[in-house]
Parts: structure tokens; C-alpha cells; sequence
């Protein structure tokens, strides 16, 4: 599996931009700072959004999704490989701030393969091959799109669906149910080295600047979502060695959570974007999606 984590290690400099960006830019660049989407170089390019066939991933569909507000987002729709045991489920993942959704196609097999689901990975606005620019509004809709998707395509509309984000994919995945819950097809919710605020981000990414939090315009304020959610299972995994977004907000996130079901899943070693190579993060998840499956019947 070697080769497979070696691509996932690729956005580490740009996880780490917004540590170290002079305080000055906060509020008029923020939103270059906040979603690095041209790194590394070439990521908005074709060349640059590595495509499924290269992990021997082979039934996908690669689609252009349009969002109500006209722009057009790039998404590759993996099914599970063995489908004498797969079961109905989808998992809508949702990526970190750098880099583009080829760069976690190896988390997406494994996914499928640990648990025989489909798999949709939906490209924000402004990123790989997607149309437009991101902020906070943009990607609150792009969510909402990917799950409609899944909601009306022929394949998927009857089938359980998992959200899944990592970092800023989490607070993503943490606005996106809150707004859904209650539709009886969401059944679980996991979230991956995710932090509370952008604003409490500020301080620990890069403490020269935080008197400047309050000028911060991208919120993405999980501490106060996370407990409007009570009847979705969630599955925390906290990578204790994180370097960007320190554990303890994993951690505040876990404690503040009031959801009926909530599993904590600590991985020792694990720094912020090779916390997937953890020894039994992918068997969580296994465990986790298949117990909420499972029950829903």
C-alpha cells in the first residue's frame, strides 16, 4: 500500500499555509489562504487530478454535477468492486483544504473495499476541475448538491448514505447534517481531525495574528452546529500527533457532541494527513458503517 499513501502525503504544505501567512492578509486574502485549491502546482489542472484507473479502481463514473447557483462540480462515482457482497450504502466524502479529490482515491478504495459501498467524492467550487471560487456559502451549497445527487440518482436514491469529512471536509459534513437530519436516509456521520472554529484555528495555526480572529469572515463554526445533531451516530477519529488542527478540538468536539450515539477513536501516531495510515483507522470505519447499516434495518 506503499504507493498509495505516498499520494495522500502531497497536500502537507498546503494544510500548513495558513500557519504561516503574514497577519496583514488575514481578512482581504483570506479565502486564498483558507482553501489552497492550486496546491500542490498543477491541481486545477487535467494533468493534475489523478484519475481512478491509476488505483486500480475500475468501475467509477466521472461526472459534472450542476449546482443550483450555476456552477459545475467535477465528482468521481466509485461502486463497489465485489458486487456479490456489496451492500446499499454511499459514502459522500469530503476532502481536506488543499489538493483535489484524486489525491484521496486511495482512502475512497479502501472504503470501498473494507466495507463493498459506493463511494461519491465530490470536488468543491474552485477546486481540481470544478467551476467557480470557494467560500463558505459556496461549499454549504456544493454539499447540499453532492447529497441530492445521491438522493436522485437511479443507483443510489434507496440506499443509506455516510458522510465523511476530513479537516475542513468535517465542518463541511457537520453543517451539511445538521441541515439534512431528520430524513431517515443519513445514518451515520464521521468526522477526521476536524477543529471547532476557523476563529479558534487562528491562534493555535498562528499566534502572532490572533487578535485578528474577529476579522476571520469563513466561520465554519462546528462547536456551535455539532449539537443541534442528536439522531445521527457519529464516529470521531482524532490523529494525536496532529500538527495543524491540535487534537484538543477533536476532543472539545467529542465532549460537546449530543448525539444519541457517538464513538471516540484515538490514533496515537497519527499527524494530520497520514492519519489514515493509522493501523485500524479503515477497520473503524468498517465497523462503524456497517453496525449503522445494520441497524437502519
Amino acid at each position: 500500500m506503499s504507493e498509495f499513501w505516498g499520494y495522500l502525503k502531497m497536500p502537507v504544505l498546503a494544510s500548513s499555509a495558513f500557519a504561516f501567512v503574514a497577519s496583514s492578509l488575514l481578512y482581504f486574502k483570506q479565502n486564498e489562504l483558507i482553501y489552497p485549491r492550486n496546491i500542490p502546482v498543477g491541481s486545477r489542472t487535467e494533468a493534475g487530478v489523478p484519475k481512478p484507473g491509476q488505483f486500480r479502481i475500475e468501475d467509477y463514473e466521472d461526472l459534472r454535477i450542476p449546482t443550483p447557483d450555476g456552477e459545475s462540480l467535477a465528482a468521481y462515482f466509485i461502486r463497489p468492486s465485489n458486487r456479490a457482497r456489496a451492500i446499499n450504502t454511499t459514502v459522500l466524502m469530503f476532502h481536506g483544504n488543499a489538493g483535489n479529490i484524486g489525491h484521496r482515491l486511495p482512502i475512497a478504495r479502501m472504503v470501498e473495499q473494507h466495507v463493498d459501498c459506493s463511494v461519491l467524492m465530490l470536488e468543491y467550487r474552485g477546486y481540481g476541475l470544478s467551476t467557480g471560487t470557494p467560500d463558505e456559502n459556496g461549499l454549504n451549497i456544493d454539499a447540499q448538491t453532492g447529497l441530492d445527487w445521491i438522493r436522485n440518482n437511479e443507483e443510489t436514491r434507496n440506499n443509506s448514505i455516510i458522510i465523511y469529512g476530513q479537516s475542513i471536509g468535517g465542518a463541511v459534513a457537520i453543517s451539511l447534517v445538521k441541515r439534512n437530519q431528520g430524513t431517515g436516509d443519513i445514518v451515520g456521520l464521521i468526522l477526521e481531525n476536524t477543529f471547532l472554529s476557523l476563529k479558534k484555528m487562528i491562534p493555535a495555526a498562528f499566534p502572532p495574528a490572533r487578535y485578528l480572529a474577529p476579522l476571520c469572515h469563513q466561520l465554519w463554526d462546528s462547536e456551535v452546529a455539532l449539537p443541534h445533531i442528536s439522531d445521527i451516530p457519529i464516529l470521531f477519529i482524532s490523529g494525536l500527533k496532529d500538527e495543524i488542527v491540535p487534537p484538543s478540538h477533536m476532543k472539545q468536539l467529542y465532549e460537546i457532541c449530543r448525539a444519541n450515539t457517538k464513538i471516540w477513536k484515538a490514533m496515537p501516531d497519527g499527524h494530520h494527513n497520514d492519519t489514515v495510515g493509522e493501523k485500524d483507522y479503515f477497520k473503524h470505519i468498517q465497523d462503524f458503517i456497517l453496525k449503522q447499516v445494520m441497524h437502519r434495518r
